[in-house]
């Protein structure tokens, strides 16, 4: 519930910080897809230690968005905030001032940490600070930003990079960290910690879990899906998740309430999510891949060819709430998530003959509207109907979806590129490319359909089941008493 007594004035204001919060989270993993290649060159980094300057925020950041949620529950969410807001900014000054690689990878480590508790709380504090049709509002923008700052991120990033330096993109979070630090502690609510103690056993498994599977994902692609440390990782990650499982049906106070899998609206919702970013981080990736080393274009063009999505991305989501209103969610949602589908079909018809305008720009329209469209009812599905209790678990529930389908898409979109490049082997370097990005987003759209499954399977059914509750329960009120 909202804060009694907040003004609307407030609620500008704690939506304002939530949301630059948030996008100053997905502006930094993005951004630093354009600045790699100088990156590299200054630091003079190994392809494994380039790697590693993605693969340790990734890691940290989904291995510990559990632990972070509940944290928020038990120790408060404002507060347990505001620490996380500290941590990002600190670590992304030290990242900006790195020296040498081991310096950039632990600073990124860390920046990990403090998107792992500030994401889940983000949206924990937002559904906690608003109600009914300020909620949606609410959640659209939330979910915009999920769109707008993974694209905004690349012209950004290009930008800076090209201008500037790679380090440019890292200083500006802090001053905005700062001033969000400042701010938090006299606009965000006083929401009370829910008594407890912390689940230890499950914030172990989930961790390992959760990091285990995402390390599997990382190595496997980089180093081979049947190597050693990948297949270790991957076998701890099951038994892990499996015994996480087994403990939690038995906590008392459970750092994942199995009960928020009973909903079958979440359960869909989560599953979406997942496919649904297994696809996106793809588009993302091999889509700027194509811009820069098929079409010619420089980094900051890359970043600027993606404004076509980010522009109507932004557009239909600021027009989502009214949409829903007259259309209701699952409709929006499954027109949101097939005409992504539409979108990544068409690019993936992409060759080295394929102009910008026809094979890349129009599909991402596209896209760029099927994002608009999903991303809001996808996350208000996801928490819909949690208890105050269990908003932060929730919340930590969507956004481990939203970056374990991110890291297993990438791994597995790259492993499907690979061997479309291998059968291709002969051809030059650009056709081999162009061979791979279009392997690649073909996946992607298996993928998307799968989100697309999801959605009918699972949240349509719950949506109607709903629904049909409401009509039997207004007609019972209606039936005069004898």
């Amino acid at each position: 519930m909202s804060t009694p007594g907040t003004t609307v004035r407030h609620k500008g204001a704690i939506l304002a910080i939530i949301l630059v919060s948030y996008f100053m989270i997905l502006l930094d993993n993005s951004v630093i897809f354009t600045a790699l290649p100088s990156l590299q060159a200054d630091l003079h980094l190994s392809a494994t230690e380039l790697a590693w300057v993605q693969d340790a925020y990734t890691l940290v950041f989904g291995g510990l968005l559990l632990l972070g949620a509940r944290a928020g529950d038990l120790i408060g969410r404002k507060r347990v905030f505001i620490v996380g807001l500290i941590i990002f900014a600190s670590a992304s000054l030290s990242i900006a001032l790195a020296p040498s690689a081991g310096w950039l990878i632990a600073s990124r480590a860390v920046q990990g940490i403090g998107a792992a508790i500030v994401a889940p709380s983000a949206l924990s504090l937002l559904t906690a600070s608003f109600e009914g049709r300020e909620r949606a509002r609410a959640v659209a923008w939330y979910a915009a930003m999920a769109g707008i700052g993974a694209s905004l991120g690349l012209v950004i990033g290009g930008a800076l990079a090209s201008w500037i330096s790679w380090r440019a993109g890292f200083f500006v979070n802090v001053p905005i960290g700062i001033a969000m630090i400042a701010l938090a502690p006299r606009y965000l609510p006083r929401i009370p910690a829910h008594p407890g103690r912390l689940d230890i056993a499950g914030a172990i498994l989930s961790t390992l879990g959760v990091g285990g599977l995402v390390f599997a994902t990382l190595n496997g692609s980089e180093n081979g899906w049947t190597s050693v440390p990948t297949l270790i990782a991957l076998g701890g990650a099951v038994v892990a998740l499996v015994l996480l499982v087994i403990v939690e049906s038995r906590a008392v106070q459970p750092i994942v309430p199995l009960r928020l899998f009973a909903s079958r609206e979440r359960t869909g919702a989560f599953l979406t999510r997942f496919f649904y970013l297994a696809a996106m981080i793809g588009f993302f990736f091999f889509t700027s891949q194509f811009l820069q080393r098929v079409l010619g274009f420089t980094a900051l063009q890359a970043g600027l060819a993606f404004l076509p999505m980010t522009i109507v991305n932004f557009a239909v989501a600021m027009l989502v709430p009214r949409i829903i209103g007259r259309a209701g969610a699952v409709p929006v949602l499954v027109a949101g998530v097939a005409l992504t589908l539409a979108g990544m079909i068409w690019l993936s018809r992409v060759d080295p003959d394929s102009s910008y305008l026809l094979g890349v720009a129009l599909p991402m329209v596209l896209i760029g509207g099927g994002q608009g469209l999903a991303f809001a009812p996808m996350t208000s599905a996801g928490i819909a109907g949690t208890s105050p209790a269990d908003a932060g678990a929730a919340s930590g529930l969507v956004n481990t979806f939203h970056q374990v389908g991110s890291s297993l898409g990438l791994g597995i979109l790259v492993a499907t590129a690979s061997a479309a490049g291998a059968a291709v082997d002969h051809a030059s370097a650009q056709a081999r490319l162009a061979t791979e990005v279009s392997a690649a987003l073909t996946a992607g759209s298996v993928l998307l359909a799968l989100a697309l499954a999801a959605t009918l399977a699972l949240i349509a059914p719950a949506a109607r089941s709903a629904r049909a509750r409401v009509r039997q329960s207004n007609a019972a009120a209606t039936v005069p008493a004898m």
